[in-house]
């Protein structure tokens, strides 16, 4: 049973990250282009008005994205629920694999909206 909690507890972990910081980006983003924290690509530090577009678009992309992740998570919970801890790690380890690939995936749209907004040099297209 602690084995399937602790996964459990695992599997919630990385939606629950996307949910706080997307939220957290959204209410709160880091004031100032920095290299510690924050949506940091070469595209969002161009300029200040490239990086609080894309902390925005970030945000709600990761809240949405998180709050996706929860239902397949809990899910693959209830269906292991019981199960010998071999079932459990392999259930866990696809679920997780899957989350992680979606919060490096979010990139890409951030990325296209960014440049879709802005031209190379970080000025707002008309």
């Amino acid at each position: 049973m602690a084995f399937w909690l602790f996964f459990t507890a695992m599997d919630l972990l990385i939606p629950a990250i996307m949910v706080g910081f997307g939220r957290r980006f959204l209410k709160h983003p880091p004031k100032t282009i920095n290299a510690l924290y924050g949506y940091r690509t070469a595209r969002s530090m161009k300029n200040q008005e490239t990086w609080n577009f894309a902390h925005e678009t970030c945000g709600r992309l990761w809240v949405r994205l998180g709050k996706l992740s929860f239902l397949p998570a809990l899910l693959a919970a209830v269906l292991t629920f019981g199960r010998g801890i071999e079932t459990v790690s392999v259930v866990s380890v696809v679920v997780v694999t899957i989350q992680t690939l979606a919060l490096i995936g979010s990139i890409f749209p951030v990325e296209r909206a960014l440049k879709r907004n802005f031209d190379d040099s970080g000025r707002k297209r008309s």
